[in-house]
Order: C-alpha cells, then sequence, then structure tokens
C-alpha cells in the first residue's frame, strides 16, 4: 500500500497502515510530533504502537535538532542474521540440548559475564578498534563513569524482554531449508543510562517549556547539549553493534562446535533505533528511527515476529518518502500486562508448538498472539521493502 496522511499536523506525518488502527494514545503521539517546529516530516511504519516519549515505528526527519526520546532508551537495538551452509536436516536431533549450549555462551535477561569477552578469543570476531572504542568511554556522560565494568561485562549478553537469539529454517525458494542464525538486542543496561540522563536534560532546557508532550525535548544544534548527546549516542550504537558481534561470532561458535564442517555467509545486521545524518528533499536532515531499519536501495535488513510466527529477510526499495525506511518487526498489539492477564502458560505452549523455547509464565507477555500479524505488516509495507527469505524459528532464547 502507498501511504496516507494523519490530518491536523503542521509537518507531513504519512502513515503505511490504517490510520483507524492506531491505537489513540499512539494517534496523540504522532500528531505532536507533527506540531514540533523543527519536525521536516514523519514516515510511521505499519508496526505503530505507542511508546514512552515517542511512538515506536516512527521515523522523524528534523532540521538543526534531535530529540533523545526518539530515539528511545535502547540506543542501537537492533537485528543481526547470518546464514549457514547447513540445512534443517543437519540439525542435532535434540534441540533442547542445542538452547541449553547457546544459553551457556550467551548470557541472557539481567545477567552480565564474570569477566569480559576478549575479542582475540573469539574465532570470527574483528579484533580491530576495541582499543579505541574503549578509550571513548572516559568522555561519556560522568554520571556514567562508575558503570565501565558492568558496561565492559554485560557486552555480548542478549538482555530479556523481546530480545531473542534465535535458529531458523528458510522457507521455500532454492535455498529451503537452510539454517539460520538470527538474534535482537541493543546497548544493555549503558545505554538506558545514557538515554535517561540525556533525556532529563533536554527537558529543563528553556525553548522545550512549552511542548506538548515534554517526553519531545530536543537539543538544538550548536549547543553544548546536542555535541554531549551525538557523542554518546555515536558510543552507544557503535557498543550495540559490537554487542551483536559478539554474540553472532559465539552463536556460530555452538553450532560449528555441533556441526564441525558448517560455513558462514557474510553477517546481516541493523540497528532499530538510533540517528542517522541522511538528505531528503535537498535538506539536510537528523533521522531518528525508533522501531524502524533504514531501508535504501538494494539494503538488506531483518524484520522478525514473534517467538512462534517466523521472521523475514528484505531489500529496500530506497522509498524517499518514509526517509528509506521500513518497520522493525511485527510490532505489539496488546501490552505486556494485558498479555499475561489474557493469555495463560498452556496458550503460549500451543502457540509456540513445534519451537524449542521456553514456555512458562516468564515469557507469557512475548506470545505471539501479543502481536501484530507479521504477514499483514509486510504487506502494507510491500512499497518499502521486497522479501528475499522467509524464516521459521526452530530453536528460540530469551531472557
Amino acid at each position: 500500500m502507498s501511504h496516507t496522511l494523519l490530518p491536523g499536523t503542521r509537518a507531513p506525518v504519512k502513515v503505511w497502515t490504517d490510520p483507524a488502527t492506531i491505537e489513540p494514545q499512539a494517534s496523540q503521539q504522532l500528531r505532536n510530533i507533527g506540531t514540533l517546529p523543527w519536525v521536516h516530516g514523519v514516515a510511521v511504519m505499519p508496526d505503530v504502537h505507542y511508546g514512552k516519549g515517542a511512538t515506536v515505528g516512527s521515523v522523524i526527519a528534523m532540521r538543526q535538532a534531535l530529540a533523545p526520546a526518539a530515539v528511545g532508551v535502547d540506543i542501537g537495538c537492533g537485528m543481526s542474521a547470518v546464514r549457514a551452509s547447513l540445512t534443517d536436516a543437519q540439525l542435532p536431533d535434540d534441540l533442547g540440548a542445542l538452547r541449553t549450549a547457546i544459553e551457556a555462551a550467551v548470557p541472557v535477561g539481567f545477567q552480565a559475564r564474570d569477566t569480559p569477552v576478549d575479542p582475540r578469543r573469539v574465532h570470527g570476531l574483528p579484533t580491530a578498534g576495541w582499543d579505541r572504542f574503549w578509550s571513548g568511554f572516559a568522555d561519556l556522560h560522568p554520571g556514567v563513569a562508575a558503570l565501565e565494568s558492568r558496561a565492559q561485562r554485560q557486552l555480548g549478553t542478549l538482555g530479556g524482554g523481546n530480545h531473542f537469539i534465535e535458529v531458523c529454517v528458510e522457507q521455500g525458494g532454492p535455498d529451503a531449508g537452510r539454517v539460520w542464525l538470527m538474534l535482537h538486542s541493543g546497548s544493555r543496561n549503558i545505554g538506558k543510562e545514557l538515554a535517561e540522563r540525556h533525556i532529563a536534560a533536554a527537558r529543563k532546557l528553556p525553548h522545550n517549556a512549552d511542548l506538548p508532550d515534554r517526553d519531545l525535548a530536543v537539543f538544538l544544534a550548536d549547543t553544548p547539549e546536542m555535541a554531549a548527546y551525538r557523542r554518546d549516542l555515536a558510543w552507544a550504537q557503535e557498543y550495540a553493534a559490537r554487542n551483536r558481534s559478539v554474540m553472532l561470532a559465539l552463536l556460530c561458535r555452538v553450532l560449528r562446535t555441533a556441526v564441525p564442517a558448517v560455513r558462514f555467509d557474510e553477517p546481516i545486521s541493523c540497528h532499530h533505533n538510533y540517528v542517522a545524518e541522511e538528505v531528503y528533499d535537498g535538506v539536510p536532515l537528523l533521522v531518528t528511527r525508533k522501531g524502524a531499519i533504514r531501508a535504501g536501495r538494494g539494503e538488506l535488513g531483518i524484520i522478525p515476529g514473534s517467538m512462534g510466527t517466523g521472521s523475514y529477510i528484505v531489500r529496500g526499495r530506497g522509498s524517499e518518502a518514509a526517509y528509506c525506511s521500513a518497520s522493525h518487526g511485527a510490532g505489539r498489539r496488546m501490552s505486556r500486562s494485558k498479555a499475561k492477564k489474557t493469555y495463560t502458560v498452556d496458550d503460549l505452549a500451543e502457540q509456540t508448538a513445534g519451537v524449542e523455547c521456553r514456555k512458562d509464565a516468564g515469557v507469557v507477555d512475548e506470545i505471539p498472539a501479543a502481536y501484530k500479524d507479521l504477514d499483514q505488516v509486510l504487506a502494507e509495507q510491500a512499497d518499502l521493502v521486497e522479501v528475499v527469505a522467509h524464516l521459521r524459528q526452530v530453536v528460540c532464547v530469551k531472557g
């Protein structure tokens, strides 16, 4: 489908779904964003839903300004995936043991490592740039100075919530049956700590006094506050990318232990909570994607569903109307608290049948029925991306 315009905004708010299906809270958030004087335009993805500060599934293009809440607190959160040379027939018969091996290799939930990962000891992990990267910690917001050890020990860990690791099998086409490794994670606690400090600082700035929502407070270009945020943002985005690269290398090691002859293609990786400098309509803009991936022409991306419905590898069509973006997933249709009240452990077991995963009360809020229909989400953005591969998970690890 092509987009429609959300009425009643100063800047154009272009929507890639039926506006009537957007929850009222999210619609109001989008209208609030569209009233900001710095906003050039907004693209709303079909997985849109209400989020803290700014709407999840929104792409906001600003002139000379940046709203930290429009990035979110998990700076650099995103996806990585790699295709293996194996087919599903070559996977171990005991997928439960494979899940246990993954959980032993990658700490999940609130866990951190006892000692930091040494990139020189992880096969396939690039070793360049680590000293330069960690030396940048000293320049971050002084409020996080005591968190360096924790940040080092959390590198290469998954986290909880909707973060996951999966072993998937490609569906249909000439490569049907090929095995993929996939994961979803971000900048862990350090990204959250940096984001919350900058969101709080933005709220106190005089030019944000009369905003329709204090969470939409912005930093302005050529100010010390903007410079400090951009510095910390860039570091946290790199942390998230390195976090995923470490985990992906460890996952490859787990699969290589199970099937020594396995080989891997080049990985695919994409942020979906981040900022980029891009030019549209001849105007240099700061583009924030909160729950959206970049989908420039020919660029590969990953759009996951829930823990029982599979995922898609996609190729961007380069739609400038959408600021070269696409959705980051299926998107929630139900809050976590409502999902826990609505569904049971038995429902979870039924909806994840055939997937080796947790099936307990601790992950009922991640039940597939709490998410939108992924195929419908893909259909609504057919002008933004084309499908390259459809994957179904056979193993899913959650925190």
